[in-house]
């Protein structure tokens, strides 16, 4: 029999989630639909990567597919001139923000100009770095110099444009818009609860069209077994869980579980800028070999992923003939026998005096990461380093050993490794540097030949594995659960990190009676 759901409002008597100074109740004829998410301090695409509910309240120049493909957005066609390197977008002339005035080339101007200058702090600016030059030329009509050819640039314009006419003079990182955000997405901001919930309305006038579901709720549910607790009792009726959370639902018909691949992995960063790398650089192989991967995937994920030797494995730019660093403890104690380690009476080596080991931090709420760095913690301490896990109230990026990161794009190969890997770049939180990386990374980028950039990103992973800046673990995949009746969800596409990508066509959404 199917269960009764408290949070679809279809007609029927209303009931309603009380949660702390909210009241999430469905309204008499309309739909809501009420998502399990994490906690938002602020609303701020172009300063932050991350962030599912981007994509509901804003848009960019170019859109993604649900096979990640880049399509129009707010600009509706774009040429491209080879000779002088320039894209021109040409814009839809209905498209207006939630506040009723027109959106403009003043604002994609101003947001990808907000996003480049040093002064905002965004780890974005890395994408925008070949644009020499941007030309506004009429009201809907926009062209981007670059200094060289880029085929990761149109995946780049699907940032979110944001309003000149709203955010002129504002701090980028600390104005009160990014808590009351106005956008020109398919949904627009209703109300903020703190730490409970953020409720959006769906956009009349959106011009792709109006939205199906009337209202969607992001609900802030910070831990992993909550949402499935919560998923169960009505509460959410669609939420990421892990998958041995999910595992519960697939045998209930009042759920459909969505089991999909990503480009997301997960892997232990190592802080460069913490002196015990400096020191310690040459134990980094041990740690890859003695971390036995598939024993992660089978235990934590239940075999939903894959393990992970690079950060480029869903992608067509892959190169599989590199140093996996299969799981050998034999060759893992010969790194580091060979690295001058010697090994103690209390089962640990030790190089000069002290005992070789470190601390993994770990994110709070994500028991799957949580789980993947004990289980990679006692793998590490039977091959005899001293590793432990801890997880900090906040992260501390500079000083901190090490950590259990994730990233992972399912667009161009230049997202989520020109940045996160490339000297000094905004997402490369590790401080790693290498000169040979930087070069083929730039080359890569810089070419508009697959030839070029197969090449490039082949000896990338090349470097990349000689001298690691992660211990890659695993690729996992996203499982998302939700209530049978909420029609529309595209389980074929690849999602991104955070398992981010779910809503890419909500706007054709129904909840079905």
């Amino acid at each position: 029999m199917r269960k009764r759901k408290t949070l679809l409002g279809l007609g029927i008597a209303c009931a309603c989630m009380m949660i702390p100074a909210v009241c999430v109740c469905a309204k008499e004829n309309d739909t809501t639909l009420v998502y399990g998410s994490g906690d938002y301090t602020r609303i701020n695409p172009a300063m932050d990567e991350h962030g599912e509910i981007n994509i509901l309240l804003f848009d960019g120049l170019t859109a993604h597919d649900g096979d990640n493909q880049v399509v129009p957005g707010l600009a509706s066609s774009w040429d491209f001139d080879t000779q002088t390197n320039t894209y021109t977008f040409h814009m839809a002339e209905n498209a207006t923000w939630h506040d009723g005035e027109p959106v403009t080339a003043e604002d994609v101007k101003f947001t990808i100009e907000a996003i480049m200058n040093p002064e905002n702090g965004s780890e974005n600016a890395p994408n925008y770095e070949d644009v020499q030059e941007i030309n506004v030329i009429d009201d809907h009509t926009i062209s981007f110099q670059l200094d060289a050819p880029n085929v990761a640039f149109l995946d780049y314009m699907t940032m979110a444009v944001l309003p000149k006419h709203l955010l002129e003079g504002e701090d980028m990182q600390t104005s009160d818009f990014f808590r009351n955000p106005v956008g020109t997405g398919p949904y627009k901001l209703e109300s903020w609860e703190k730490g409970q919930a953020i409720t959006l309305t769906r956009n009349e006038d959106y011009f792709k069209g109006t939205p199906n579901i009337d209202t969607i709720v992001f609900k802030i549910v910070e831990d992993d077994n909550a949402k499935a607790l919560q998923l169960r009792s009505g509460e959410l009726n669609l939420a990421l869980l892990t998958p041995k959370d999910a595992a519960a639902f697939t045998e209930d018909e009042s759920y459909t579980c969505y089991d999909m691949k990503t480009s997301d992995y997960r892997g232990i960063m190592f802080n460069f800028a913490n002196e015990y790398w400096q020191n310690n650089r040459d134990l980094i192989p041990a740690v890859c070999y003695g971390i036995d991967r598939q024993a992660i995937v089978d235990a934590v994920l239940l075999g939903q992923g894959m393990t992970a030797y690079g950060p480029l494995q869903r992608n067509i730019y892959n190169n599989e003939n590199v140093e996996h660093y299969d799981y050998d403890p034999v060759k893992a104690k010969a790194v580091l026998e060979d690295a001058g380690c010697e090994m103690g009476e209390d089962g640990f080596y030790y190089r000069n005096g002290e005992k070789v080991g470190f601390v993994i931090s770990v994110g709070a709420g994500d028991q799957v990461r949580a789980d993947i760095a004990q289980i990679a913690a006692q793998e590490l301490k039977e091959i005899g380093m001293d590793v432990t896990v801890e997880i900090p109230t906040q992260v501390d990026w500079g000083g901190q050993m090490a950590y259990l990161i994730g990233w992972g794009s399912p667009f161009d190969a230049d997202d989520h490794t020109y940045k996160v890997f490339g000297t000094d770049k905004g997402a490369n939180y590790s401080s790693y540097s290498n000169e040979l990386v930087d070069q083929y990374l730039t080359k890569a980028r810089q070419s508009d030949d697959p030839e070029v950039r197969k090449e490039a990103y082949a000896r990338f992973l090349e470097e990349l594995a000689k001298d690691p800046a992660y211990a890659f673990i695993c690729y996992i995949d996203a499982n998302y659960v939700a209530d049978s009746r909420i029609q529309g969800i595209d389980s074929h596409t690849v999602m991104g990190h955070h398992g981010v990508g779910i809503f890419w066509n909500v706007k054709d959404w129904t909840i079905a009676e």
